[in-house]
């Protein structure tokens, strides 16, 4: 999609962070917008925030983990829009606990947004996306889908889903007018570690609050708005791999050049060897950023 000017976007997870960030920044180049959220209060601030854009802005309370609710928000867009040019599927949670005693509650509630909210997502709007003579799927994964960590393997399985899901589909789409992309992004400064479940750290040591506060000081330092530029930019140039931040650049590389150690470095295991082998890597993902990549 070489332009997104006069194009119709429906994005979920739009009542903060990323979401509300794609909204403000499609609504700038002329897009008009969609806006699908649980947060109802969210989603009339986000709408206050580009209503003084000269496009149409509709709001819809969406639960993206009931399929009912996904495909009526699919046919709401294309009956209010007229038309449908893209969906973001990037409505997102976190589980702070381990496979072995995560509950059936837990799995199923972030398979259910993460997993099934994308699958969904795609597949509802699919349809009213080929009617057009372009579309595009851009699905949020995370870096958490090119690498595991222990302690949030629950969110792992969802976002390694979500790549495998999105390839397939890129694949399988590749004959038509609808393209695909697959969004990694590393830290970015949002309340997903607050609106996480927690239930344990990997750390025992490490309290709910003490981890929330490592994510946000230490680990997400890109903003949601240049997070949004860059996913955004990557739709215009029909990329369908999607690298947000120097982090996500760092650990993508990683994962590539050191396939087999990579589980013991995120592990812990070698504090050594890890300064040794993330230097060189790090000069090469802050250069990708300086220079304004952050696709692939």
């Amino acid at each position: 999609m070489t332009q997104l000017t006069n194009k119709v976007a429906a994005i979920t997870g739009a009542a903060s962070g990323i979401g509300r960030a794609l909204a403000v920044n499609l609504a700038r180049r002329g897009c008009s917008v969609a806006l699908a959220d649980v947060d109802q209060e969210g989603l009339a601030e986000t709408a206050r925030g580009i209503e003084a854009e000269p496009v149409q802005v509709t709001t819809h309370v969406v639960d993206v983990a009931q399929r009912d609710q996904v495909y009526q928000f699919a046919d709401d867009v294309a009956s209010r829009h007229g038309k449908v040019n893209l969906i973001v599927n990037n409505a997102g949670v976190g589980i702070s606990d381990s496979l072995e005693d995560v509950s059936d509650d837990d799995l199923g509630w972030i398979l259910g947004i993460n997993l099934w909210g994308v699958i969904w997502g795609s597949k509802a709007f699919l349809p009213h996306l080929k009617r057009q003579d372009e579309g595009h799927i851009v699905n949020v994964s995370s870096v958490h889908g090119l690498f595991t960590n222990p302690g949030v393997g629950p969110y792992c399985t969802t976002k390694f889903a979500v790549k495998g899901f999105t390839l397939a589909l890129c694949q399988e789409l590749k004959e038509t007018g609808v393209r695909v992309s697959c969004v990694h992004p590393g830290g970015i400064k949002t309340n997903i570690a607050r609106n996480s479940r927690f239930r344990k750290s990997f750390d025992p040591e490490v309290s709910q609050e003490e981890a929330i506060q490592n994510f946000e000081q230490r680990i997400a330092r890109t903003s949601p708005d240049k997070a949004a530029r860059i996913i955004l930019r990557g739709v215009e140039r029909n990329r369908k791999r999607i690298l947000v931040g120097p982090d996500a650049y760092l650990l993508d590389w990683y994962t590539r050049l050191a396939p087999g150690t990579w589980q013991k470095l995120m592990s812990g295991d070698w504090p050594v060897l890890t300064v040794l082998l993330l230097s060189p890597l790090l000069c090469i993902s802050l250069a990708s950023s300086l220079f304004g990549r952050g696709e692939s």
